[in-house]
């Protein structure tokens, strides 16, 4: 009785927003999340106080995952933008940043909470809105007759992630690959429905990102005995293939629960072990020439077939037990008590062995389209390699979402400030209206607004990790970065191209930094205007949906009253 604790009370926490130290916590947060962001981002390392692995990213799905908190608050924002980035692939620190970013401008601004709640809605409405018009000056349209665009967004999605640490050439070397690895998964001769292939992922470390490579059909891991079979006899168009599901080692375990009655004088693995070469005589008079298990083949059959040059994989695994039947068209066997039948059989058009650094792989083509394919994803050490994998993989999502849009949005931080320009205009126009909907004062709607379009352009200076100054032009909107030591007046002959490429800076544009205040203007549209191509472009339906989740989860934060904890 003396080692009993008595429970403790729960912990009531009255306005959670308003103590100190989740104030701190969320600032925190806020910080780091900012260092990361964008292409010139600042790598973390994070390791839990127990040991265990280190992990190097700036990726939002690894980083949030991998940071614990004890407070409610900022697990909720963790939980929501994990979903968004489950969901999307993209855009999860853009949604966290703006989500911290409208929390600490309401509070800033003094604003009643409800009505902080009530302006974050409305504007979020008019952002969606202007964002799904036919006219808006941020959007892009992509056009699948071109590879161009194509490129640059998945050229986008990889160079936000410094962690890979790519040169010019890497970057655009894999962006061209996840482009191609993208259509070769699209059916194009299939009548109906369209069903999309799959893209599966070989990594291989220690070898150079620009051996990186695309394949048509899949790769298999062999082992060395694969190696002397003869190749060369099994090049006939098309090869039998057979997948099995069950196990075929021959253990007794692998017939199910229940009572085994055996005959005296009976052998049941010797009974098993005729079976399972009844089956591969069955298959050597077929002419199978690959036979594959997901799990385990008896020694005695893989010497049977292999004597008969049939190529023979064992322990496939469950995750390719899927691609393989789609590629070859075989139905996966459930057990070997029955005769194969014949319309189980799948085919391949060939068989090739492919070595990739130390890795020797089976390379199996399909007879017919190639709706499965294989990115072969190369880099020097485990580190990048592991962040590459991550990096290509989001870029592939990303490139799927534009079948359901096929829109993209200017990147660089050139959206952000675009609406928040828009926003403001707008929002100037309607004042009165807006604030008798909303039930507030005119003052205070304009406060909301102001948070909100200070928010969004944080976003963009969030983009700038050494110093610099952000501006935005008084025409389009466009965002651009000067080095801390530069001033406007000193560059005579413009500023270049704006953060997404399409805007050209010259020496008579109208300039003014990012929050402060400028007069309200109707920001053109460049998009229609000019022959120029962007260089960097964001997920349309990943930063909407970023957009929604940002707004409604600081206004959860925002309106939550109590906070109770149990600290048991």
């Amino acid at each position: 009785m003396s080692r009993l604790v008595k429970k403790s009370p729960a912990v009531c926490t009255d306005l959670p927003l308003d103590n100190v130290d989740i104030g701190i916590k969320l600032k925190l947060l806020m910080q780091l999340l900012k260092s990361c962001f964008g292409p010139t981002g600042r790598l973390k390392q994070v390791h839990n106080n127990i040991g265990g692995h280190v992990v190097t990213t700036t990726t939002s799905s690894l980083l949030l995952s991998n940071i614990s908190s004890s407070q409610p608050i900022i697990n909720l924002i963790k939980t929501s933008i994990l979903n968004h980035v489950c969901r999307f692939s993209d855009c999860g620190l853009f949604a966290a940043i703006f989500c911290l970013n409208l929390i600490h401008q309401a509070k800033q601004s003094d604003l009643r909470r409800s009505v902080a709640i009530g302006v974050n809605k409305h504007l979020l409405g008019q952002c969606i809105t202007y964002l799904h018009r036919e006219d808006c000056g941020c959007k892009v349209k992509l056009d699948f007759c071109s590879s161009q665009n194509l490129i640059t967004l998945a050229r986008s999605v990889i160079c936000s992630k410094p962690a890979c640490v790519l040169t010019e050439a890497e970057a655009l070397h894999i962006s061209k690959l996840a482009v191609q690895a993208f259509v070769l998964s699209i059916p194009c001769n299939s009548p109906g429905q369209v069903n999309l292939g799959k893209i599966l992922t070989v990594s291989i470390e220690s070898q150079s990102v620009l051996d990186s490579a695309v394949l048509p059909g899949m790769l298999v891991d062999m082992a060395d005995d694969f190696y002397p079979i003869k190749l060369e006899t099994v090049h006939s168009d098309p090869l039998l293939m057979v997948l099995f599901s069950a196990s075929l080692a021959g253990d007794l375990s692998e017939l199910g629960d229940g009572i085994i009655e055996v005959h005296l004088g009976s052998h049941p693995e010797l009974e098993i072990l005729d079976r399972l070469l009844e089956l591969g005589k069955q298959v050597v008079e077929d002419e199978v020439k690959l036979f594959v298990c997901q799990k385990v083949i008896h020694p005695v059959l893989q010497q049977y077939l292999r004597r008969h040059n049939v190529m023979v994989i064992e322990r496939l695994g469950i995750s390719l037990m899927e691609p393989l039947a789609k590629l070859t068209g075989a139905q996966p066997v459930a057990t070997l008590h029955t005769k194969i039948p014949s319309k189980a059989y799948g085919q391949v058009r060939n068989l090739s062995i492919r070595h990739f650094g130390a890795k020797m792989m089976l390379h199996l083509c399909p007879v017919e389209e190639p709706v499965i394919c294989t990115m072969i994803i190369c880099h020097r050490n485990e580190t990048m390699l592991s962040e590459l994998k991550v990096a290509y993989q989001k870029t592939e999502h990303v490139l799927r979402l534009i079948l359901r849009e096929p829109s993209a949005l200017l990147g660089g931080g050139c959206t952000e400030t675009h609406l928040a320009s828009y926003i403001r205009y707008k929002s100037a126009s309607e004042v009165t209206e807006a604030a008798s909907v909303l039930r507030c004062s005119q003052t205070e709607y304009l406060l909301g607004v102001e948070a909100f379009c200070r928010s969004l352009e944080s976003v963009a200076e969030a983009l700038e990790h050494d110093g610099g100054n952000s501006l935005l032009n008084l025409t389009h909107g466009h965002h651009w970065t000067l080095p801390a030591d530069v001033s406007v007046e000193q560059r005579k002959d413009g500023l270049g191209c704006c953060g997404c490429g399409l805007a050209q800076g010259g020496p008579k544009e109208r300039w003014t930094y990012l929050n402060t205040k400028y007069p309200e203007f109707s920001p053109a549209n460049l998009c229609t205007n000019t022959a120029a191509q962007p260089c960097v472009l964001d997920s349309f339906l990943a930063k909407l949906n970023a957009l929604e989740v940002a707004v409604e989860t600081a206004n959860i934060a925002l309106d939550i009253r109590y906070m109770i904890q149990d600290v048991n």
